[in-house]
C-alpha cells in the first residue's frame, strides 16, 4: 500500500458570509485566538504524517502563502529582542522547505474543479483532502485517526459524525454497511436528502482520503447544483470501482466557515487554555448578567 503522504486544502472560496472582514483578508486567515484557521487544518495534517501541503488557492490569497514561509525581519527582530519561546514556536508551525506547493483555481467551478487543480502536484498516489472551514478538537486528530483506518483497508475512507436524524438534509448522508477496522463501510452516500429519504444520520464532516482515480472522474464530470463539479457525484462513480470506509469521528467540528461556528471555536478552543479559560468564563458570566 502506498504511504499517504500529501494532503490538499482548498483555499480558493472568497468568505462572502464574513464580508467585510473578508474583503482583504482571507477567511482562512481569521484569527481562532491566536491561530490563523487555516494553521489548525495544516497542524492536523502533519500530526497525521502529512509531508506534503498542497493550496488550490485563488485571487488575493498570496498572505496564506506567505503566513507558510519564514519572514525573516520578523525573526531576527524576536531573535534580538530575546523572544525566543515565540521564536520557537513560529519555527515549530513552519513547513520545512520544499513541503508546500500552490496552485490556482481560476474559476469558482466547486470543491470536485478544486481538488481536479491539484492532479499534477498529487501525482499518482492516495492524498488526504482537508476542508479549510472546519476545525477539530479532540484528544487526537481526525485525520490521524483516518490513518490508522486507511492503513488497514486501503481504498478511500471519509470522516463522518452523526446529527439529528432531522437535519440530514442540510448534509452529505452516507450508507453505514458493516464494521470493518475501527470504521465502517459506506455503502452509498446522498447529497442533502429529506429524513424520510436518509440511509443514515452520519453526514461528511470534511474530512477525506481519497485514490488518485478521483481525478480521471472529475475530468469528465458534468456540472451538477450551481454550475458546479461535485466531489460526491464522482465519489459515486468511484465507489463502483473501489471500497470507501467511513471513520465515526467523536470529538467536536467548528464549521468556521460560518459565523456562529467560527465564534464557537473562539470560546472553547480559548477554555481548552489553562491562560485565557478563567478570564473566558468571567467574561460570559458579566454577558449573562447583563
Amino acid at each position: 500500500m502506498t504511504k499517504l503522504r500529501k494532503a490538499v486544502f482548498p483555499v480558493a472560496g472568497l468568505g462572502t458570509r464574513f464580508l467585510p472582514a473578508t474583503k482583504a483578508v482571507p477567511k482562512e486567515m481569521l484569527t481562532v485566538v491566536d491561530k490563523p484557521v487555516i494553521q489548525y487544518v495544516v497542524d492536523e495534517a502533519r500530526e497525521a504524517g502529512i509531508e506534503h501541503f498542497i493550496f488550490v488557492t485563488g485571487r488575493n490569497k498570496a498572505v496564506i502563502e506567505d503566513h507558510f514561509d519564514i519572514q525573516v525581519e520578523l525573526y531576527d527582530t524576536l531573535e534580538r529582542r530575546g523572544k525566543t519561546e515565540v521564536l520557537d514556536r513560529l519555527r515549530s508551525l513552519q513547513p520545512q522547505p520544499g513541503q508546500t506547493s500552490y496552485t490556482r483555481q481560476q474559476e469558482p467551478l466547486g470543491l470536485g474543479h478544486a481538488v481536479w487543480c491539484a492532479r499534477e502536484l498529487v501525482g499518482n498516489e492516495p492524498f488526504a483532502l482537508l476542508l479549510p472551514d472546519m476545525i477539530m478538537q479532540a484528544p487526537k486528530g481526525c485525520l490521524s485517526e483516518m490513518v490508522e483506518v486507511f492503513e488497514k483497508t486501503g481504498g478511500n475512507v471519509i470522516s463522518v459524525e452523526e446529527c439529528d436524524p432531522s437535519q440530514t438534509h442540510k448534509y452529505g448522508i452516507v450508507g453505514r454497511g458493516a464494521d470493518v477496522a475501527g470504521g465502517f463501510e459506506i455503502n452509498g452516500m446522498v447529497e442533502k436528502p429529506k429524513p424520510e429519504d436518509a440511509p443514515s444520520n452520519f453526514y461528511i464532516n470534511g474530512r477525506y482520503i481519497l485514490q488518485p482515480a478521483i481525478f480521471d472522474l472529475l475530468a469528465k464530470q458534468e456540472r451538477g447544483a450551481g454550475g458546479e463539479i461535485q466531489l460526491t457525484d464522482s465519489m459515486l462513480t468511484l465507489m463502483k470501482e473501489q471500497p470507501f470506509h467511513g471513520y465515526h469521528f467523536t470529538g467536536r467540528t467548528f464549521d468556521c466557515g460560518s459565523p456562529e461556528g467560527f465564534v464557537e471555536a473562539n470560546l472553547a478552543f480559548a477554555l481548552e487554555r489553562p491562560d485565557l479559560r478563567k478570564h473566558v468564563l468571567k467574561a460570559v458570566a458579566a454577558s449573562d448578567r447583563s
